[in-house]
């Protein structure tokens, strides 16, 4: 008898140049079955075959799938609502990189963009892109942004987020990322807190090499008198807004702290709120995006 346990389906998806291929191979790693540049409309048809062939050899099967397939703006979510009316709960993951960055890549690789062929310059191209791919970017389960990874960092990202994701439902996803504004700001953030106004352990001589992680700085910062009345307001005020999201159909919430470093004040507040939301029932992910760096 056949079994009624459906295997995961992953689209990888995104901007031309972001990493997509590298994402694919991490699948692949993983014990997927992958697929390069299958036309939407085919999705359905490719998994209920692979169900019946390939269910005992691989983990899930992932779907390489972006414009260069004609018709992929159309038809995607059909394809989707498809697979979700057969039972599937197929989990999109959007690979995406700051325009310039693309640039840099696509100068490095001399291959020309998909969209050039239009008549566009390489920058319009980037651009254009971004603009259609903006509402299966908006139904992603994940959003990674690469602009900063070399292929190592985006592997060992995607290994460690995708081990949080494998096996969970359709529910909204909050993902928790600490940052340093001397960075730059995270493209994919949804909500962005600025938590610069709380003391800084960077300039004790005791604390400065320590981070966010540890313990003398969590007191540092959160138990002292700013911190002791924002978080549990801030800690609050997110569980009151998170429902208000996931009833409007979000599929991810992405929440970003940031001080001036992305090491001690972000960490620690991260770290606090990660904590709070997983013991409250919400599936949540962390990631300190510039905890090095800072």
């Amino acid at each position: 008898m056949a079994s009624s346990v459906k295997l995961p389906v992953v689209v990888i998806s995104g901007l031309s140049g972001s990493g997509k291929s590298t994402a694919l191979n991490v699948f692949e790693d993983l014990g997927y079955f992958c697929v390069d540049g299958l036309p939407a409309s085919l999705m359905p048809k490719l998994v209920s075959l692979f169900e019946g062939q390939g269910a005992n050899r691989y983990r899930g099967l992932a779907l390489g799938m972006d414009m260069r397939q004609a018709g992929f703006d159309s038809g995607w979510q059909p394809a989707m609502e498809e697979l979700r009316a057969a039972g599937n709960l197929p989990q999109i993951v959007f690979i995406e990189a700051a325009t310039q960055e693309i640039m840099r890549r696509y100068a490095t690789t001399r291959r020309p963009h998909p969209f050039e062929a239009e008549g566009y310059g390489l920058g319009e191209a980037v651009e254009e892109e971004r603009r259609r791919m903006a509402p299966l970017r908006d139904a992603a389960d994940l959003v990674m942004d690469t602009t900063d990874f070399s292929i190592h960092d985006l592997r060992r990202q995607l290994q460690d987020k995708w081990k949080f994701l494998e096996g969970k439902g359709p529910s909204m996803k909050v993902h928790i990322m600490s940052f340093g504004f001397k960075y730059g700001i995270p493209t994919e953030s949804d909500l962005l807190f600025d938590l610069r106004f709380l003391p800084n352990p960077y300039f004790e001589p005791a604390l400065k090499p320590l981070s966010g992680q540890d313990k003398s700085i969590v007191e540092y910062v959160l138990d002292s008198k700013e911190g002791r009345v924002f978080l549990p307001k801030l800690e609050a005020f997110l569980q009151d807004l998170i429902p208000m999201y996931a009833k409007e159909g979000r599929y991810r919430l992405t929440i970003s702290l940031g001080c001036t470093g992305g090491r001690h004040r972000s960490v620690a507040t991260a770290e606090a709120v990660f904590d709070t939301l997983r013991k409250a029932g919400y599936t949540v992910s962390l990631e300190h995006r510039h905890i090095e760096k800072g």
